[in-house]
């Protein structure tokens, strides 16, 4: 099968943009395509909770392949197809790597210190941890690449860079040393509003629109929150204290608001030029229908 031009793909864009448009008034077409564009960025988080949802129904102890290790070949297909089919590029499954990367360093930590497990057998595991989990990460990174690129986002005003980095290294940091010192959540909480209060996030669809950084990270966090019931409720990974029956603690939605903030600064490793740019000026439908 040949590789679709990246140019083709943006036309299939383009052309749905008119399609929609022509059917629906403009505020409504705005919203459909908001959420159409949503919802083709988190293509891959999508396609590896699908899996687990599929995988937890259909899938039999006596079967030659663990289910675990039957998500880590899914995520590994996924992610070549996203390359071969330019969904991603090189340089952003670079950032999205380091992301999967750490991520895989905390979750042996978490699992090494009691805070959730992986109950179930596989063979392609690391110190009780599945290899699918860091790819679980990864969609995270996945997403925030290409909603970037789909939107055409800009951040502006930008904090410092080296001020939004080091604010990243002491979340990430938070997530071990809490265990050991007291835990600073609530005060990095406070941290990102500060840092962050002035950014807005500017996105286009027909025209630029914009939207409060921490408020789009509290609302990403929510989407994140559910997502993360997908996996306790079909057993995939089980919080101490906890069932499967049991919906993860509100407090996962906190802890998933600030891990946002990490995959965003790792991100912008390859997004530098969307910081501080100016806001887009608005635009004709005819050249942005398809964006």
């Amino acid at each position: 099968m040949e590789k679709p031009p990246a140019s083709d793909l943006r036309a299939r864009e383009h052309r749905l943009g008119q399609m929609v448009r022509a059917r629906l008034p403009h505020g409504l077409a705005e919203f459909v395509l908001f959420v159409l564009k949503q919802g083709w960025a988190a293509l891959f988080g999508g396609a590896m909770l699908a899996a687990i949802l599929l995988s937890k129904a259909l899938w039999r102890p006596e079967w030659p392949i663990a289910r675990y290790d039957a998500l880590v070949a899914w995520a590994v297909l996924l992610q070549a197809a996203f390359l071969y089919f330019r969904l991603e590029s090189w340089r952003e499954v670079r950032v999205i790597l380091l992301f999967h990367l750490t991520g895989t360093a905390m979750e042996i930590f978490k699992v090494h210190a009691g805070s959730w497990a992986y109950p179930e057998p596989g063979v392609l595991k690391i110190w009780g941890v599945p290899l699918f989990s860091g790819f679980m990460y990864a969609s995270v990174g996945s997403f925030q690449a290409r909603v970037i690129r789909s939107f055409d986002m800009r951040f502006t005003p930008y904090p410092p860079y080296w001020l939004s980095v080091a604010l990243g290294v002491a979340i990430y940091a938070n997530f071990f040393t809490h265990h050991f010192l007291p835990d600073l959540r609530w005060l990095l909480m406070a941290a990102t509003v500060a840092v962050f209060w002035r950014t807005r996030i500017w996105f286009t669809i027909g025209r630029a629109y914009w939207m409060w950084l921490p408020l789009a990270a509290l609302f990403s966090a929510f989407f994140l929150w559910i997502a993360e019931n997908v996996g306790t409720r079909t057993g995939t990974w089980v919080y101490a204290g906890t069932s499967e029956a049991a919906w993860a603690s509100l407090s996962k939605m906190g802890s998933w608001y600030l891990l946002l903030y990490v995959s965003f600064i790792t991100v912008t490793l390859v997004y530098r030029e969307a910081l501080g740019a100016p806001p887009p000026e608005a635009i004709s439908a005819d050249t942005s229908q398809g964006k």
